[in-house]
């Protein structure tokens, strides 16, 4: 799991050469004929063929160094799978970046580290520890440290970069770097006095980052995954701008277009007569009813009346 950061770099150096080529659909169509002329081990990789390398390459390491960030085995699979759909996704990106490898090891620590995790069920009992009793006390020495102290001493005593390169990926200053390796390194020596020294926690880590057999998904499984949330994610802001359009094309057209009072809330009025029911017809008024019953409803005599 340790390298130095020379022999990374010559390590990596076959894959950023493929990355730094231009992909057949960059090239001119004189420059597709040349490159077909050219021997197979000496033509660009595809952007497909580039992100299997890199992920061939880094994948099996990076599982086994998020295991010993979180201590759970699916989730450190989880993180490295999301990372590499991420750097699928941002391809470009991340093929002219000056360390892919960096990039990609950033954002899986970054998603394993999330405190949303903590929320979900499958995340809120612990997992099996490792069978071995050293590994055990190890393990639960590195998950009793801060995040920012674990992340930076598996970055440096574990992968085995150098202090400068530390801070720059945990996105701190170098002497609070320092501060958080050598805060680390006390806690750990106090509680395991044997790992005291430097070079023996290094081969303790390595060690207990082999003893899990934690396998990487496929790279084109990995792809078609990123493929996939990227397609949903497009079809889900396209279905959201259609119902925001929707909504608010609606409101325009039912919005009142001027301003109306609001009623004011009703007061008793006091003093006012009880209403009074009408009483019985009188004789006079039933003969003015049955007269008035007998006349035409309709027709000139009613435009033109006789007085008797």
């Amino acid at each position: 799991m340790t390298q130095s950061p020379g022999g990374r770099r010559e390590a990596y150096a076959e894959v950023l050469s493929s990355l730094a080529e231009k992909t057949e659909a960059q090239q001119a169509p004189e420059e597709l004929e040349v490159m077909a002329r050219q021997p197979p081990e000496r033509r660009p990789l595809s952007p497909a063929q580039a992100f299997d390398a890199l992920y061939a390459f880094c994948a099996p390491a990076l599982v086994r160094q998020t295991y010993l960030l979180t201590g759970r085995r699916e989730l450190a699979r989880e993180s490295v799978e999301r990372a590499f759909q991420l750097a699928w996704q941002r391809w470009p990106e991340v093929a002219r970046d000056r360390d892919p490898a960096g990039w990609v090891r950033a954002t899986a620590y970054d998603c394993a580290l999330s405190p949303w995790h903590r929320f979900r069920p499958r995340y809120r009992h612990p997992e099996p520890p490792p069978p071995d009793a050293s590994d055990r006390a190890l393990l639960d020495v590195l998950l009793e440290l801060p995040a920012s102290q674990r992340r930076t001493l598996l970055l440096y005593d574990g992968v085995g970069l150098d202090l400068p390169e530390t801070a720059a990926e945990t996105e701190a200053s170098t002497p609070a770097a320092a501060n958080r390796l050598l805060h680390a390194r006390a806690t750990v020596a106090a509680r395991i006095p044997g790992l005291s020294d430097p070079t023996e926690l290094n081969r303790r880590l390595a060690e207990l980052a082999s003893v899990e057999r934690l396998r990487a998904a496929k790279p084109t499984t990995v792809r078609d995954g990123s493929e996939r949330r990227a397609r949903f994610w497009t079809r889900a802001a396209i279905a959201f701008t259609v119902a925001l359009i929707g909504t608010t094309a609606l409101t325009l057209r039912t919005a009142p277009t001027r301003y109306e009072p609001p009623v004011p809330p009703g007061a008793t009025v006091r003093g006012v007569p009880p209403r009074v029911a009408p009483g019985p017809l009188s004789e006079a008024e039933l003969e003015l009813r049955a007269k008035l019953r007998s006349e035409m409803q309709n027709g000139p005599e009613r435009l033109a009346p006789q007085v008797e």
